[in-house]
C-alpha cells in the first residue's frame, strides 16, 4: 500500500471513531507506543480513577521477574469478550491499542458507551509478557528454558503453552499459565490474541497492515470455528475501512497456540498479527488495532457478528512475500 495512504489511516480511524461517540479528540492525540511497567501501571490507574471506576484494573499474578501481570475490565453485559495483548515481549503496538479501547469504552456516559457496557464484558490482559517486553526478546524470561519452544538463556515462548491438557500448575511458562487460569475463571465467549509481525507485500505490490488467523487444529467444533472466522472478518472489515491492506497468517495446527487452545475450549479465537511498518506508522497501526477491538466488541453486542458470512475469511489473500530487505526471521510464527 501507498505510504501516503498508510499516512492517512490514523486520522481516518479516529474520524469514524470519533463520530461514533467512542473517542474523543483528546484520546484520540494520547498514544505511548512502549509504556514501561511502571507506566503502564500509572496508566490503568488513571483510567480506572478518570472512569470513575467503570474500568477496574487488577493484578491477575506475575512474572517470572516479579512484574505485575495487569488485568482490566470494562462492561457488565451477558457477552463475554477478552483480550490479550504483548505476549512476545518484542510485539509491543496492540498494549497501546488496548489502553485507548479502554479509555474509548469506559470514560464517559455517552449513550453509545453506557448500551455498549451493558451488552458486553471485556476483559483485557494487559501485556501478557512485561519480563519480555523490558529485555525487548520475543520470550519470556527463564534462562532455564529447554529447547523446543524455549530459547536456553531467555525464556519459553507464551503463545506455544495453552494447550487445555495442560493445568495452569502444570505449565513451564509461567505467564501463559495466569492467561490460561484468567481465562478458565472468565469463560468468553469471544477470544482476539494481538501480536506483530514482519513486513510483507501482496503480488500486485501493496503492503500487508495486518494478518489473521482462526483456529486451525484438528478437534475445533464446526461452530467455533465457524464463529471464530466470522469475528475475523469483523476485523479485517474495520481494518480495511481504515485504509489497511489485510491478509490470512499462514499459521500452525499446534494445539498450544492460543487460538488454536481457546478455540478448542470452545471461544471463538483469532490471531491478529500486526505489521512492524517502523517507528513512523506506528500511530496508524495502534489506530488500525483499536477500530478491530471496537468493531468485535460493537458487533458483539448488537450480535451483528452472527451474521456474517464465515466464508469470507476464507477468501482473503495469503500474506504474501517479505519485503525486500526486511528481517522477519523471529516473526515468521504466530
Amino acid at each position: 500500500m501507498a505510504m501516503s495512504t498508510r499516512t492517512a489511516l490514523g486520522s481516518a480511524a479516529v474520524s469514524a471513531l470519533t463520530v461514533l461517540g467512542l473517542v474523543t479528540p483528546a484520546q484520540a492525540r494520547r498514544v505511548d507506543a512502549r509504556p514501561d511497567t511502571a507506566e503502564l501501571g500509572r496508566e490503568l490507574r488513571k483510567l480506572e480513577w478518570r472512569s470513575g471506576g467503570v474500568v477496574s484494573m487488577s493484578r491477575i499474578g506475575e512474572s517470572n521477574q516479579g512484574r505485575p501481570v495487569w488485568g482490566a475490565r470494562v462492561g457488565h453485559g451477558p457477552v463475554r469478550i477478552l483480550y490479550i495483548t504483548q505476549q512476545h515481549g518484542n510485539e509491543p503496538l496492540g498494549t497501546p491499542a488496548a489502553l485507548r479501547f479502554l479509555a474509548a469504552t469506559g470514560v464517559g456516559r455517552t449513550a453509545a458507551q453506557r448500551w455498549l457496557r451493558s451488552r458486553v464484558t471485556v476483559d483485557v490482559v494487559v501485556r501478557a509478557n512485561p519480563d519480555g517486553h523490558e529485555h525487548d526478546w520475543r520470550y519470556n524470561h527463564d534462562p532455564s528454558a529447554r529447547p523446543g519452544h524455549g530459547k536456553p538463556r531467555k525464556g519459553y515462548d507464551l503463545n506455544r503453552y495453552h494447550d487445555p491438557h495442560i493445568p495452569p500448575a502444570d505449565n513451564p511458562a509461567t505467564e501463559a499459565g495466569l492467561i490460561q487460569r484468567h481465562y478458565a475463571g472468565f469463560r468468553p465467549e469471544i477470544v482476539v490474541d494481538y501480536h506483530m509481525q514482519g513486513r510483507y507485500v501482496l503480488g500486485d505490490g501493496r503492503e500487508i497492515t495486518a494478518s489473521l488467523m482462526w483456529p486451525t487444529t484438528p478437534g475445533v467444533t464446526p461452530s467455533a470455528g465457524a464463529f471464530a472466522r466470522q469475528i475475523a472478518v469483523v476485523a479485517q472489515r474495520a481494518m480495511t475501512a481504515a485504509g489497511g491492506t489485510v491478509t490470512q497468517f499462514p499459521g500452525g495446527e499446534y494445539r498450544g497456540i492460543a487460538r488454536n487452545a481457546y478455540g478448542l475450549c470452545g471461544s471463538g479465537s483469532v490471531l491478529v498479527e500486526l505489521s512492524d511498518l517502523g517507528a513512523e506508522h506506528e500511530r496508524a497501526q495502534i489506530d488500525s488495532a483499536l477500530r478491530a477491538m471496537l468493531a468485535v466488541a460493537w458487533s458483539a453486542a448488537d450480535g451483528s457478528v452472527e451474521r456474517v458470512d464465515p466464508g469470507a475469511a476464507e477468501r482473503l489473500p495469503p500474506r504474501g512475500e517479505p519485503l525486500p530487505d526486511t528481517d522477519t526471521t523471529e516473526r515468521a510464527a504466530d
